[in-house]
């Protein structure tokens, strides 16, 4: 990347970290909204503000008439800051240590917006005006779970329609080799709850009186065996078996379970998988997880109290062709069926069903190029992450082909204290991105 081009990712991701668009808070979209419009704006798109019913979808674009057009997909949106005493430095005020960029958003989501930016700077630098059209789609609301982008694609396809996307996220893995993500599975959160006295009571009062919490531990320790096996009835009936070529992409993947197994001090793993079974579960495999547990008392010392509420958090990832209200109506039944009849079942936020596109796909291929010549290893093929996302409507609807990639890398504590971006990943991905479309365009790169 040119100096002054990697300037200009500073002085952006700086200007955008310094307004606090937490999307759970609910505050600073407005505002960065408008800093965003002005960027797009200054790149030569046609820019709006569409209203939704939270946050505003930012809409620009500049069409090549009888030409392609790709589409980027991001959000301005940011998971709040806390805990704060763990930064080490203002999460809202882009501060360089050893190399990284470190702020509240760095790299998730503004570093990558700004990447995208940045790569259509640089095209226009080494080729003038680009012979094919620009979409961008960037919301505020994807950390809390995008849940009017669905109803956004669908009444406004015509709009949007594309030939090719680039994802909001990537990177590289824990031993720097580029990924190439291909789907995202489906989630569905929900919120057990259940009451079983008006108040809490004295623990004398067990031998007579149910207690909330063992009650609720009961109904949640029935929905999965010890290896994570879910046990609800017709959970996994929609699950689309992986093709022959899904299937070889995940055995192809470099194992390094062993080294995320020490990162994160785990000693064996669900299953005992190892290498290509861990791959598997993790890529093609849907889950049941308990987010949360909440009953009685839990400060310092003791008090001797029998819990009258109880309430359980919980996620599904889902993968192809899962859908999530029917597998929250089948956690209904399930509950039913077992005999925890008042055990209330709330969906928490708005469910996403999962995606994936062919490896395949001329565009994928690309990328896979794209990525093996900027970082000078070939690409990892991950079929789909663990993680979900608002891909489905964009597969779907749009029909369109996406490629994942981006500036991202295992270190960066997305969501968490002293979020950062690596300025050799910025580097790095970022001119992945610019030989990509040039690839796809039959652009030669400049002598």
């Amino acid at each position: 990347m040119p100096p002054h081009l990697e300037e200009a990712y500073r002085a952006m991701l700086a200007r955008f970290v310094a307004i606090p668009s937490v999307g759970a808070e609910g505050r600073g979209q407005s505002e960065m909204a408008h800093a965003l419009v002005l960027e797009l704006e200054a790149l030569g798109l046609d820019t709006h503000a569409h209203e939704t019913e939270g946050a505003p979808v930012i809409f620009a674009e500049r069409r090549v008439h009888g030409a392609p057009s790709v589409l980027f997909y991001n959000h301005y949106d940011v998971q709040p800051a806390d805990p704060l005493d763990l930064w080490e430095s203002d999460p809202f005020t882009l501060t360089e240590r050893d190399g990284s960029l470190y702020g509240r958003g760095a790299s998730d989501d503004k570093g990558q917006l700004v990447s995208r930016i940045i790569a259509l700077r640089w095209l226009r630098e080494r080729h003038g005006d680009l012979p094919f059209g620009v979409v961008f789609v960037v919301e505020g609301e994807e950390e809390i779970g995008s849940p009017n982008m669905v109803r956004y694609v669908e009444e406004r396809r015509e709009q949007l329609a594309a030939d090719v996307g680039i994802w909001e996220f990537g990177g590289v893995d824990a031993h720097d080799r580029p990924l190439l993500t291909c789907g995202l599975k489906g989630i569905a959160t929900v919120d057990l709850s259940l009451r079983t006295a008006a108040m809490d009571l004295h623990s004398a009062n067990g031998p007579v009186v149910q207690n909330a919490a063992w009650r609720l531990a009961s109904a949640v320790a029935g929905l999965r065996d010890e290896e994570g096996r879910v046990l609800i009835e017709g959970f996994y009936d929609r699950v689309r078996p992986p093709t022959d070529a899904e299937r070889g992409y995940v055995e192809a993947t470099p194992r390094d379970d062993d080294v995320f197994a020490e990162h994160v001090g785990v000693e064996r793993f669900l299953g005992g998988a190892t290498g290509a079974e861990y791959q598997r579960r993790l890529q093609l495999e849907p889950t049941l997880n308990v987010n949360g547990f909440h009953s009685g008392y839990g400060g310092p010392g003791m008090k001797t109290v029998l819990p009258a509420t109880a309430l359980a958090k919980l996620d599904f990832r889902l993968v192809p062709d899962q859908q999530p209200l029917e597998i929250v109506a089948l956690l209904h039944e399930h509950l039913e069926r077992e005999g925890f009849s008042d055990v209330v079942v709330n969906l928490a936020e708005e469910p996403e069903r999962p995606a994936r596109v062919d490896p395949d796909d001329p565009w994928l291929r690309h990328a896979a190029d794209a990525l093996e010549e900027a970082y000078g290893t070939p690409a990892v093929v991950i079929v789909s992450s663990g993680g979900s996302g608002p891909l489905h409507p964009f597969v779907e609807v749009l029909e369109l082909p996406i490629a994942m990639i981006g500036v991202s890398y295992p270190g960066s504590r997305v969501h968490s204290p002293n979020e950062h971006v690596r300025l050799v990943d910025v580097h790095r991905g970022t001119y992945a991105t610019v030989r990509l479309l040039e690839r796809w365009a039959g652009l030669a790169p400049p002598d």
